[in-house]
């Protein structure tokens, strides 16, 4: 699979783009923007896109109105085309949001429901009494997701729902050449339609990526065989600023043993996660991190560890934003991309972990340990790599049975010789290739 040997970017249009909050029914050209910042990706090291909703919505895009149509805020389906062939011819994968949970209170169908009550042909598409009210007073009550009544859920177990949803990815994969889909709120989904949505795309596709959202407990029941390819990694999103912020490297080193470690009871081995420092719906990890100079050491155990890495737009040269202050601080319009030292450093790390085979697939081993320095090793087909961080100011000389007298470190291109143990400068982090 594509994906396991990948570095995803992510962008969310409608802030990316400028586009207005609400959709007013104004339509304009702004999506050409995403193929201006192909070359950017590319340079970075990321090879694949993945974009929140840019579907026809009510406002945020996760409250869809037509999922035909891209948002006329940010242009048209044929705009869109043109964005998604030239991304595809700079080497650049495209992944989009499939909403699928839910829709906006102006989904058509849903609009007839409003309109046509008893008589609708889709009434059966949502869940819908019609004895009772809304917070709308629409003189029916339907379920709304998680208790936000503009998200009304729709009805997976309705047959003509899941075709509607099927020709819409069909008319995706045709129109658009689209090669995977990120599955929001999945540990909503119904196991059965995850099912029928893998073998449909299956049968459209080969190697069609699925990455479900899901937040906390037991991934395995949406990774197995016939199911989603990856999952979010929101236990070690937490564990990765959180270790760094109280200098306890044992929290996040935890995590990682726990889910790919060497033990029989391990988790996730040989399974491929979908982990990011940040998203669109999370703190800025600029405005997360305590203390600055831990910002390129944050990526390169994001690069380091197993999984799929996935960077959001802007935070690759700092940008801020906290999550109080709304959904426009963390989805902002950038005019252009910047380049500064965090970039150049997130951009070797990518090349690294794109070219080495135990950086994409390799088992994970723990060989140093303490709060604020971590030494541990990646190892597949004979390719080992020592990921090493040392989170203090101070620097560190680091003793430990490396089983390898020499290393080349993929990040500085460097010769390294374990003989008389190894000096971790301050702030610092290695990738070193043994042999």
């Amino acid at each position: 699979m594509w994906a396991y040997e990948s570095i995803f970017y992510q962008i969310y249009p409608l802030g990316f783009c400028g586009a207005p909050k609400e959709n007013t029914g104004e339509s304009a050209s702004r999506i050409g923007k995403l193929a201006e910042w192909g070359e950017h990706i590319k340079t970075l090291g990321a090879n694949a896109l993945y974009l929140s909703p840019l579907f026809e919505s009510d406002a945020h895009g996760y409250d869809t109105r037509d999922y035909r149509r891209i948002d006329r805020r940010l242009g048209s389906n044929e705009e869109f085309t043109a964005v998604c062939r030239s991304l595809h011819e700079q080497g650049i994968r495209i992944v989009l949001d499939g909403v699928f949970n839910h829709v906006g209170r102006g989904f058509w169908a849903f609009q007839d429901v409003l309109h046509n009550r008893e008589q609708s042909p889709y009434k059966d598409w949502f869940h819908i009494d019609f004895g009772g009210n809304s917070a709308y007073q629409d003189g029916l009550w339907y379920e709304g997701w998680e208790g936000h009544y503009e998200l009304v859920r729709l009805n997976l177990q309705n047959e003509a729902v899941i075709e509607h949803i099927f020709s819409c990815i069909r008319l995706w994969v045709e129109e658009f050449d689209i090669d995977g889909l990120r599955l929001d709120v999945a540990y909503c989904l119904d196991k059965n339609f995850l099912r029928r949505l893998r073998a449909f795309c299956d049968s459209l596709k080969p190697d069609f990526f699925l990455v479900g959202e899901v937040l906390h407990g037991d991934y395995n029941p949406y990774l197995q065989e016939g199911m989603l390819h990856s999952v979010t990694n929101y236990e070690c999103y937490k564990g990765l600023y959180s270790s760094f912020n109280s200098l306890n490297l044992f929290e996040i080193t935890h995590s990682l043993l726990r889910q790919f470690g060497p033990e029989n009871w391990t988790l996730y081995k040989g399974k491929h996660l979908f982990c990011f420092v940040d998203n669109h719906d999370v703190t800025r990890i600029a405005s997360m991190l305590n203390e600055p100079r831990h910002l390129p050491l944050i990526y390169a155990l994001l690069f380091g560890m197993p999984g799929i890495p996935c960077l959001y737009y802007g935070s690759e040269w700092g940008t801020p934003g906290r999550k109080e202050q709304g959904d426009p601080a963390l989805r902002p319009c950038l005019p252009q991309p910047e380049w500064n030292e965090l970039t150049g450093s997130i951009q070797q790390m990518a090349q690294a972990h794109r070219q080495s085979r135990a950086l994409c697939y390799g088992d994970f081993h723990s060989l140093l340990l303490q709060n604020k320095q971590v030494i541990f090793e990646r190892a597949f087909e004979g390719e080992r790599v020592l990921v090493a961080i040392n989170a203090d100011s101070a620097p560190f000389t680091a003793h430990f049975n490396a089983n390898a007298g020499r290393a080349r470190d993929l990040l500085s291109g460097q010769t390294h010789d374990f003989g008389g143990g190894s000096v971790l400068p301050p702030f610092s982090a290695a990738y070193w290739q043994v042999y």
